[in-house]
């Protein structure tokens, strides 16, 4: 019976405990199963407004992003600077020169509309501040949040 209604994933501390249980959805559970069957090391979390899962793919540690409702949103990764168009660096190098790149994330969604996004995040640290950068699939960056 609790098969049907939902899958009960547990958290551990240091692989000796269990703490906490967090419930997935049962659409979620199985869209993920299909979408990504060969992932390994999967851990759930579940807030308030999404359902995600954080897994390896291909050596690739990724987290994929469903809502409450169990539809897809996107998944995201780390990747290297050296990923990002060459427009796209010189964009950050000229616009936030005083800022060092600490992180990278691509951000990837599908849908029948748009087809296939992908989008990054781009973390800037300086002495006093710490901002994201969104460059689109265009390669033109823009402001996203001021962190620190």
């Amino acid at each position: 019976m609790i098969a049907l209604l939902g899958t009960s994933v547990f958290a551990k501390d240091g692989g000796k405990k269990v703490e906490k249980a967090v419930t997935v959805s049962y659409t979620v559970q199985n869209q993920f199963d299909a979408d990504f069957s060969d992932a390994t090391e999967v851990n759930w979390t579940v807030t308030s407004n999404c359902q995600k899962a954080t897994f390896t793919l291909n050596d690739v540690k990724m987290t994929a992003f469903y809502n409450l409702q169990g539809e897809y949103l996107g998944t995201t990764q780390d990747v290297a600077y050296a990923t990002l168009a060459s427009k796209a660096k010189k964009q950050i190098t000229d616009k936030y020169k005083d800022y060092a790149v600490t992180d990278v994330i691509k951000y990837e969604t599908s849908d029948n509309v748009t087809a296939d996004q992908t989008v990054y995040f781009v973390d800037l640290k300086n002495t006093t501040s710490e901002i994201l950068v969104r460059v689109t699939p265009s390669a033109d960056v823009y402001f996203f949040k001021q962190v620190k």
